[in-house]
């Protein structure tokens, strides 16, 4: 028995507990839910443009993760170093990508308040 609790008697719960704060926590999930499907659905029409070499190499994204454009300077076509050209499309593809992905995770964690961080819906009782 907890500290100052009697024989036989029910401990209080919380705001009335129950059926009424499962309701409610079902609610504020709910909503975060169409929140969290609205900006992803905003996220995916926007588009990011990352360049390496200088400028050389250019890509833009969108939110789906899919190259809409990719520029190459005619300058650092060599072919006989094809490997550089290789390894620059490589870095400003991986930094769109990097970019984008990190747009989405700050765009979603302001919606969710970071609760994979804190391992659990936080104030919502889970």
């Amino acid at each position: 028995m907890g500290k100052g609790m009697k024989a036989g008697k029910k401990p209080k719960t919380r705001n009335g507990g129950g059926a009424k704060d499962m309701q409610k926590q079902l609610k504020q999930l709910q909503a975060m839910q169409a929140e969290m499907e609205q900006k992803q659905a905003e996220l995916e029409k926007k588009e990011l443009t990352t360049t390496a070499g200088g400028g050389a190499v250019e890509v833009t994204i969108n939110g789906k993760k899919q190259i809409t454009n990719l520029t190459i300077d005619k300058d650092v076509v060599d072919p006989d170093d094809v490997e550089m050209l290789q390894d620059l499309v490589m870095a400003a593809v991986n930094e769109a990508i990097r970019q984008i992905e990190d747009l989405e995770e700050n765009e979603m964690n302001s919606i969710t308040g970071n609760l994979g961080a804190m391992g659990g819906f936080g104030g919502l009782g889970f």
